[in-house]
């Protein structure tokens, strides 16, 4: 028999069954002192699982660790050492103020690795507060949380702690703060002004002020409170910019400034420029205002409303086409609209502007000259591109426009000279720029050389064709301003520049002063620098007597000019 049986033999049923419950006691009591002993040495128990709701679509985060789950935390606790999650606002599911601090710390038993990373704290305030251990968020450190009675606590926060996704938005809000501190105006350009803003912009004509209205511009690194802007890129012009309304441009300030309420809403961004200034002058129309007004309307592909203030209703009609071809909406005439509060996603007060017509492709827009002409040809519908390629024995004609001028500058004796360009190869018109700018174009275009005194009627060269030729003929004193305003231009428009220099009896100022005087031997000598003294001079007081035998190989250049395009 065996040694289990003789044993069970020997006791009764009733002492059997004492024996029994008496041994289940003891190990119970076996197992307490257990734990009671090892308890510190014991890691987090399954059971405790604490759930925290991040709201809708948010991730759950779960207490749920095991010993090799630890080892993995304290690896990603080390890589992600350096984040600095925001503070975050959590509710308790019965609507109580809650209040918990988070602190992470590193479990290592290499004592260089034991650190303490302090995160922005959680708080939670409950009657009951209890421990859990190692309530995980992401795969990380240890976390000690106080918590409520309730296991679901809800945090009113999109970014959980300790994430790489939230290190992304530190860093957008870095990112975000940096363009807060740009001032909304650069008053640095030497040639023009311009405001940049963004957000809802209020634009309040009665009171002649824009107002950057969105609350990311309520306060300015600089400390500068509001900007006094006058819309034309000629800036430094005493007396084009004294004819210049002035706006101001206000940023949104909380408890400060009372900002009037919309009365039309526009779903399209704003550019806000004056039509004042030396406006009416072709050459200063183009250069203070059109390509200006190219380079900053340009890159919204039409989607842009103009508030033109200083507005001039013949000036818009003048180039009604340009502007319609900028803008798909009319323009609005803002100093009228008195009444109203005109509400913009964003506005630009001022233009951009370059140099004296030309466009730098090294700046914004990094547009070209050239891309500008493409521009004004779709804009009056221009049909030739390129100006004629003659080749040996080639008995066609190219086209000379011989731009005349009725008050200064003028020509003493125009049919000379048509008469002797029609000798020398050329079909020839002549005719005055005027205020219909379209038919002008349309005639620039169909000629293939173009001559004149230098004056605002050469700024029609814009609408010649590629490789045409260009001849200005310079009055007495006027080397500088030729070459500034139509000379050095005209090599961006892919022209053929010509100059022609007159001499001193070849200026009717010889029939005003003796051969001797200064006006005539030396020019800077007498105006000193002096604009007016110059103006009045040489720009307003002196006429062409073009001497057609010297100016005769001038002709003969520009036709062997057209004849050298093929190669």
């Amino acid at each position: 028999m065996s040694y289990e049986a003789i044993l069970a033999r020997s006791f009764s049923r009733y002492e059997q069954k004492k024996l029994g419950y008496g041994a289940l006691v003891g190990c119970l009591l076996i197992l307490l002192s257990f734990f009671t002993v090892f308890k510190p040495y014991l890691g987090p128990l399954p059971i405790l699982n604490v759930r925290l709701s991040m709201g809708i679509a948010h991730r759950m985060f779960a207490t749920k660790e095991t010993q090799s789950s630890q080892k993995q935390e304290m690896i990603t606790v080390e890589q992600k050492a350096t984040a600095k999650p925001e503070p975050l606002l959590i509710s308790t599911s019965h609507q109580e103020n809650v209040t918990t601090k988070l602190e992470l710390r590193l479990n290592s038993t290499d004592p260089k690795e034991n650190a303490t990373i302090t995160k922005p704290e959680i708080t939670v305030n409950s009657t009951d507060h209890h421990v859990a251990k190692n309530a995980s968020m992401e795969p990380g450190p240890e976390v000690l949380l106080n918590k409520t009675e309730h296991p679901a606590v809800k945090i009113e926060e999109s970014t959980p702690l300790n994430s790489t996704d939230h290190q992304d938005t530190s860093l957008s809000i870095a990112e975000n703060a940096t363009k807060k501190r740009e001032p909304l105006c650069n008053i640095l350009n030497r040639r023009t002004d311009v405001c940049d803003i963004p957000g809802e912009v209020r634009v309040h004509a009665k009171s002649s002020t824009v107002y950057a209205s969105s609350p990311e511009m309520a306060t300015l690194d600089d400390g500068q409170t509001s900007w006094k802007i006058r819309p034309y890129a000629r800036k430094t012009d005493r007396t084009a910019m004294s004819s210049v309304k002035e706006w101001s441009v206000v940023p949104a300030s909380v408890g400060r400034r009372e900002i009037p309420k919309c009365t039309q809403n526009h779903a399209v961004p704003a550019i806000l420029f004056s039509a004042g200034g030396f406006s009416g002058n072709h050459f200063h129309d183009f250069s203070d205002i059109i390509l200006p007004l190219y380079l900053t309307a340009r890159p919204f592909n039409g989607d842009v409303q103009f508030l033109v203030t200083n507005y001039r209703s013949w000036w818009v009609s003048k180039f009604r086409g340009i502007l319609q071809n900028l803008s798909k909406y009319p323009a609005i005439d803002i100093d009228q609209e008195t009444e109203e509060v005109h509400c913009f996603p964003s506005v630009i007060v001022g233009l951009n502007r370059h140099d004296d017509f030309k466009i730098n492709p090294s700046m914004p827009p990094h547009t070209t000259m050239s891309d500008f002409r493409d521009f004004l040809r779709t804009s009056y519908s221009l049909k030739r591109s390129k100006a004629i390629e003659l080749q040996v024995g080639d008995a066609r004609k190219p086209r000379l426009l011989i731009i005349s001028r009725k008050r200064t500058r003028s020509f003493t004796d125009p049919t000379r000279i048509m008469k002797m360009a029609k000798g020398v190869g050329f079909e020839v018109v002549v005719a005055e720029a005027d205020m219909n700018v379209a038919r002008f174009a349309e005639l620039m275009n169909s000629c293939d050389a173009v001559m004149g005194v230098h004056g605002a009627g050469l700024t029609n060269m814009v609408f010649l064709p590629d490789n045409a030729v260009l001849i200005q003929i310079v009055p007495l004193a006027g080397d500088w301003l030729s070459r500034t305003y139509f000379g050095d231009p005209s090599r961006d428009m892919n022209l053929k520049y010509l100059e022609y220099k007159i001499g001193v009896r070849e200026s009717t100022l010889s029939d005003q002063y003796p051969r001797d005087h200064v006006v005539l031997k030396d020019p800077r000598a007498f105006h000193k620098g002096k604009w007016d003294d110059f103006k009045k001079t040489y720009l307003d007081g002196q006429n062409v007597k073009l001497d057609v035998r010297r100016f005769r190989p001038t002709l003969l250049k520009a036709l062997q000019l057209l004849h050298e395009q093929r190669r």
